[in-house]
Formats: structure tokens, C-alpha cells, sequence
């Protein structure tokens, strides 16, 4: 493009991609969206701390082989200096100029290691710090501040990071997550993994999180499921995730006399797929950041219902793309799905707008852009692209970046 090409270095950038580990997850995904998607004026190299998921297949056909610097134990323990030192040379070594830290272990390590490489330094600080213990959360802190800058995907985390941890704003930038369209499309059109219950034309409620962490909420979709059930109003849900929480979920949905409308799908490599033969989603965490699941339902012209926490609302307008509720309050969001279901019409028109929410500010050209410039300016120091500086987000803005 035109403009792209009006900005591009005269040069290669030396970018690394340091993320915890290429599981299943909305970070994960978005780091494989970039190694995908930045222009050729990167030469990317990737790094782990964990050399394992089953998205290592794709940053493979992507053609990087990931350096691996394993984290074990906590943060006190000697290997951390070690993998410092380790992470400091290699990047020496690769004459690396600047590294992306996407997540918690990979930034208490990059940070140090690129002060003593002589390297420029990124972090993500891509939700609300709430299952860190306190120690865990004063080394982020204590790192985040040792970036040359920050990226948030959402206000509320922006928000956190300057009244709570007292980053200073003109470091942090707000980028949104992305998603890439037409492949998400591709994949809603195909098959699926494996066959779904046969429900016989039910409306489907689709909920997308892990059950290892409690902060989902799971139980709390439940309990709005069997108040609906004493409305009488039939419904089913699929449960897409697995974690150690799991067996206890499944045991609340055996007591709440929900096995019949309940549906446990584990992990799924074909989420699209199954979004659209849903009828609506659901997300009712109690915290959170830029939730993909939440897009990945917009973009599937879903009708969201979501609670009103982290970057929720920054997604979900009430009323127009779908419901906001409170956290905790099985109540509101029975009364929500309800809503959805009582009127086809107005959930198609939620549905529609979500889709062109995302297709006008969620794209991935739009995510590897805003990175690309950001990446840039940190290069710079600072001198162009003087917008960064405002540490407001594009979408809060409407526009690009």
C-alpha cells in the first residue's frame, strides 16, 4: 500500500517474539497473528519459555524455529538469572534491536536481558494482573516500568497500569486485539473437529474460556441456565475449554439437573465452526482483558452477552452489540439471554452490528499496522509518529493508527 510504503525503513528490523509458550490461548493466537501478518521490513525470530502447544505447528510452517529459555519454579530462583543471562547473549548474539515481551515470565526475563544486550524492549500487559500473588505482581510492576513502552489492549488495563502501578501514560499504548477475517470465515464454513449433540433445533448459548482459572465464571452461566429452565425457556450451552476446574463444573451441572442442556466440549480447534450454528455468546467472567473469545463471537455475528469488567465494555455497547451485566449475578444474565431469545430480529441486528464493529476496528491489518508503528517509534525514540504518545486507544478514538 501506498502509505505503508511512504513509512517503511530503508532497512531489516531485528524483531523477537518472546511469549510464554504457544498453547492455546488469546495471547498465543494473537503473537501467531503477527508472525504472520508484519510487513517484510521485519527479519521476526521467536523465543519461549516453554517449547511446547499445539500452535507450534503453525509458527513452524511460518518457517521460525522458537529459542527456548526455559522458566521453572518462582522468580527467586537462581535459573531466572540464569535465563537472563542466557536470553542477554543470544540476543547479541542475533544483534537483535528490539524484543516484544507478550506475557508475565517472559517480561521479568527480557526486560534485564535486553538492558545488558543493548536492545530496545516492549511489554504486553494484556489483563488485570488479579491471579498474580502480591511478590508476582511487584516484579511485573518492577518490569513493566524498565520498558521503553507498554501496550494495553484495553482501557481498563490502561487505566490500571497509571492509577495503581503508576506507569507514566505517555509510555503505554493502547492496541486492540485483531483478528484475521477472512480466514475466521473460512473456518466458520468448514467442518467440524468432531460432531456435535443433536438438539433438535434448541437455541445454543456458546461460552469460551478455560475452566482452569475461576474468574470465568462458569457456574454462574449455569445458575442462569436453570433459572431459564423454571421459566421454561429451553436452552442448551456449549462449553468450549478444559482445565482443572472442570470435574467440579461438570459436578454443579449434574446437581443444577443440567446434564441434559449442558454440553462440555473440551478443547476445540474449530471455534468458528461451531459459533455459527449458535445462537448467541456468553462471557461472564469476573475479570478480564480484551477477551478474543468475545470477538471471535462479534465476528461471528453472535449477539454477546458479557459482564462489565476489564475490556468488555469497550467491545460490547449495551443495547447495541449485545448485553452488559454485572459480574456474580446469574440473576441479570438469565434475564440478558432471555432478552436475546425473546426477539430474533433485534438479535440479529446486535449480531450484525458486532461484525461491523469488528470488521471496522479489529482487523488484523489494523493489529500488525498499530504494532508496526508502535515498534518503530520505540526505535526512533520517540521522535515520529508523536500520536503514540497520547496512550489513548484507536478504537477510542475511531480511528487508525
Amino acid at each position: 500500500m501506498r502509505r505503508e510504503q511512504e513509512l517503511s525503513p530503508a532497512r531489516r528490523i531485528r524483531l523477537v517474539e518472546f511469549v510464554r509458550s504457544f498453547h492455546l490461548g488469546g495471547t498465543e493466537g494473537q503473537v501467531v497473528e503477527l508472525l504472520r501478518g508484519l510487513p517484510p521490513w521485519y527479519q521476526l525470530m521467536v523465543a519461549v519459555t516453554d517449547h511446547g502447544g499445539p500452535l507450534l505447528e503453525e509458527v513452524w510452517r511460518l518457517g521460525h524455529l522458537p529459542e527456548t529459555f526455559s522458566f521453572h519454579g518462582t522468580v527467586k530462583q537462581p535459573n531466572t538469572a540464569w535465563q537472563i543471562a542466557r536470553l542477554a547473549v543470544w540476543l547479541r548474539r542475533i544483534r537483535a534491536e528490539l524484543i516484544h515481551a507478550h506475557d508475565f515470565y517472559t517480561a521479568l526475563i527480557a526486560v534485564p536481558a535486553a538492558k545488558l544486550a543493548g536492545a530496545r524492549v516492549v511489554v504486553g500487559r494484556l489483563d488485570l494482573a488479579h491471579f498474580h500473588t502480591p511478590l508476582q505482581r511487584a516484579a511485573l510492576r518492577w518490569a513493566t516500568r524498565g520498558a521503553d513502552a507498554v501496550i494495553a489492549n484495553a482501557e481498563a488495563i490502561r487505566r490500571m497500569l497509571v492509577d495503581e502501578e503508576r506507569i507514566p501514560v505517555q509510555r503505554i499504548t493502547v492496541i486492540p486485539n485483531g483478528i484475521d477475517l477472512p480466514r475466521f470465515d473460512r473456518r466458520m464454513a468448514g467442518p467440524l473437529q468432531a460432531p456435535l449433540p443433536d438438539l433438535g433445533g434448541a437455541p445454543v448459548v456458546v461460552h469460551v474460556a478455560n475452566l482452569a482459572h475461576p474468574v470465568k465464571r462458569q457456574e454462574d452461566l449455569l445458575q442462569a441456565i436453570a433459572l431459564l429452565r423454571r421459566r421454561g425457556i429451553r436452552l442448551h450451552a456449549f462449553l468450549i475449554g478444559d482445565g482443572a476446574r472442570r470435574a467440579q463444573v461438570e459436578a454443579l451441572a449434574a446437581q443444577l439437573r443440567l446434564k441434559d442442556r449442558v454440553h462440555f466440549l473440551g478443547h476445540r480447534l474449530d471455534v468458528p465452526a461451531v459459533l455459527a450454528r449458535a445462537t448467541l455468546g456468553v462471557l461472564c467472567s469476573s475479570h478480564e482483558g480484551l477477551s478474543n473469545a468475545v470477538i471471535e463471537g462479534m465476528a461471528a455475528r453472535l449477539p454477546m452477552v458479557v459482564t462489565r469488567v476489564g475490556g468488555n465494555p469497550d467491545l460490547i455497547v449495551d443495547g447495541e452489540r449485545g448485553f452488559v451485566v454485572p459480574p456474580f449475578q446469574p440473576e441479570a444474565l438469565a434475564d440478558a439471554v432471555a432478552r436475546v431469545l425473546a426477539d430474533p430480529a433485534r438479535a440479529r441486528t446486535l449480531g450484525a452490528n458486532g461484525r461491523a464493529f469488528v470488521e471496522r476496528e479489529l482487523t488484523l491489518e489494523r493489529l500488525v499496522n498499530r504494532h508496526d508503528r508502535l515498534y518503530r517509534a520505540v526505535l526512533d525514540g520517540g521522535r515520529r509518529f508523536a500520536w503514540m504518545r497520547s496512550g489513548r486507544s484507536a478504537v477510542a478514538q475511531g480511528g487508525d493508527l
